[in-house]
């Protein structure tokens, strides 16, 4: 069997080094990639993951059986339905069903269609109208702006300062639509659910990632810093019911709106003293949640592609151990940061997940996040201390990391 993974992330690096492991896999191929993913895949630098034509015509040519398709974007630009069209599989929603990640509104409209547990919203076009929102209600408040913004677009207003400075940046360029919801308080964790229209396969094991740039939860929103997997704290009810509650509604809310998904769903939960709700629906596996998962996933990726297809039940299996992986980013992430800074102490080993760095005498920086530094131990404690000192090893003027990766599941397991 031969699979084509899209993409050139840490999250695609995961996937192409957990389906390469599989007996039934005799290669496996990345388009676009990154230099450090040759240690699992082939590498095909000389095409773009926008170029589906091109994409379309290699997996034709190649005769490959699956491509997984990683990234958002080439799912909102309907790359599936290219693919699809010419009779290639493909892991990953069509156009049309990933706009529930594509379009915030459209996700929160079809929640609430369905009365799937979310926040109270209120979707608005103008700055004109949000600064009147704003006036009749009052801070913490949550901005989102529609459409994809790499986990970026989002505030977290806690003054109306905050708010009104989201406000002044969302609208810059004018009218758009803005979501505009409550606050809610809780503890929030990523689930990840393999969706075959209304047939479902949903992770038993959930992770939890830190989104915040800095230390403490705090600073701006970024694609993610590091994340954990298992997370033990929670009352193991909780993922009954999110699954009850929201990950079998909306696959078949999608299912009777004709939406044909076939992929990954990633649901963004917070668990509020109501229950779960959802924060947000990701069309693909969340990053860095994908590589800490699928480091603990036992189970072959191609038998839960199989058993997804003919939508049989299939029990998921993992290691006794506890992952961490904790986020080496640019400097100045997640706004403008420098590329091509010199990185030390990486030579392709897989304790580690690459996204921006490039070979060019020697490792250089090329991009925000770097690199993931992965952990693993029998306890959270041991994992956490064995993915800082893969933290320790790399060496670069240009990389930051958080220090406390993790450190919500090891206060509540105190």
């Amino acid at each position: 069997m031969k699979i084509l993974v899209i993409g050139s992330g840490g999250r695609e690096h995961a996937l192409a080094h957990h389906i390469s492991q599989s007996e039934q896999v005799e290669e496996v191929f990345v388009i676009p990639g990154n230099d450090a993913m040759a240690n699992v895949a082939t590498v095909v630098r000389d095409i773009d993951e926008t170029d589906q034509s091109k994409i379309a015509d290699f997996a034709s040519s190649y005769n490959i059986d699956w491509v997984i398709i990683g990234p958002e974007q080439p799912l909102i630009d309907g790359l599936t339905d290219v693919l699809t069209a010419q009779g290639i599989k493909v892991f990953g929603p069509n156009k049309e069903a990933a706009q529930i990640e594509g379009s915030k509104s459209f996700a929160k409209q079809l929640m609430k269609k369905y009365d799937i547990p979310t926040a109270a919203y209120e979707i608005i076009s103008t700055k004109e109208q949000a600064l009147a929102f704003l006036k009749n209600h009052s801070a913490p408040i949550v901005l989102k702006q529609d459409g994809l913004a790499a986990g970026k677009g989002v505030v977290v207003a806690m003054t109306e300062q905050d708010a009104l400075n989201a406000i002044e940046e969302f609208y810059a360029d004018g009218d758009t639509e803005v979501v505009f919801e409550e606050f809610l308080e809780g503890e929030e964790f990523s689930l990840m659910v393999f969706v075959n229209e209304e047939f479902i396969i949903p992770f038993d094991c959930i992770a939890q990632d830190h989104k915040r740039v800095y230390n403490g939860d705090t600073g701006p929103n970024t694609g993610g810093m590091g994340a954990y997997c298992p997370v033990t704290h929670f009352d193991p009810t909780i993922l009954t019911k999110t699954n009850e509650q929201i990950s079998m509604p909306i696959s078949q809310a999608m299912k009777k709106e004709g939406l044909e998904y076939f992929g990954l769903l990633y649901i963004g939960v917070i668990i509020t003293v109501e229950g779960p709700k959802v924060i947000e629906f990701n069309a693909r596996f969340g990053d860095p949640e994908c590589q800490v998962l699928l480091t603990r996933l036992e189970t072959d990726f191609i038998d839960i592609l199989n058993a997804l297809e003919a939508k049989k039940p299939i029990q998921l299996s993992w290691s006794e151990d506890t992952v961490v992986g904790v986020v080496l980013a640019s400097k100045g992430y997640p706004k403008s940061y420098i590329k091509g800074v010199s990185v030390e102490g990486y030579d392709g080993e897989l304790d580690y997940y690459i996204s921006g760095l490039k070979q060019d005498n020697g490792w250089k920086t090329d991009g925000g996040r770097v690199m993931l530094a992965l952990g693993k131990g029998r306890t959270l404690e041991e994992a956490v201390h064995a993915s800082y000192l893969n933290v320790e090893r790399i060496k670069s003027d240009g990389l930051f990391y958080r220090t406390d990766i993790a450190h919500l599941g090891i206060k509540n397991n105190g």
